[in-house]
């Protein structure tokens, strides 16, 4: 005969399928991480570049219609200035991104380029959709 309270209870946690979640949604996200592309619409232009190694910076996005982004918040030419302060210390060193659209006049994106020359960045990169050698 068997008293009540006679079985003892599991003393070890079976992971086994807490793995197999995890699992699961770590190649889910590996997945799906290459098509989820952040910032602002811009239809960039084509060129050959070389490859280069991309460091952390501010970005700077000019739309069709001349409208500016800096880190995908819409500002006005005057206001640039102002968001480029946090990274006055390492203007020597920290690239500036300026991605813009193919339709964009020259002498507007010139306007953005002075600017934000003016507050003292040596490191200014445009930004371009790389095509492959032979294309």
């Amino acid at each position: 005969m068997q008293r009540k309270g006679s079985y003892r209870g599991m003393a070890e946690i079976n992971i086994t399928s807490l793995v197999d979640v995890t699992l699961c949604l770590l190649i889910i996200f590996m997945l799906t991480a290459p098509y989820i592309q952040g910032g602002v619409e811009v239809n960039l232009p084509e060129a050959k570049t070389r490859q280069v190694l991309v460091k952390e910076g501010p970005v700077i996005s000019i739309t069709g219609n001349r409208q500016v982004f800096f880190m995908e918040q819409t500002i006005s030419m005057d206001e640039l200035g102002a968001q480029l302060e946090p990274w006055l210390e390492e203007k020597d060193t920290v690239p500036v991104y300026l991605r813009c659209d193919e339709e964009v006049p020259y002498g507007f994106v010139l306007k953005v380029m002075a600017a934000v020359e003016r507050e003292g960045f040596a490191n200014l990169s445009l930004v371009a959709d790389q095509t492959m050698d032979g294309e």
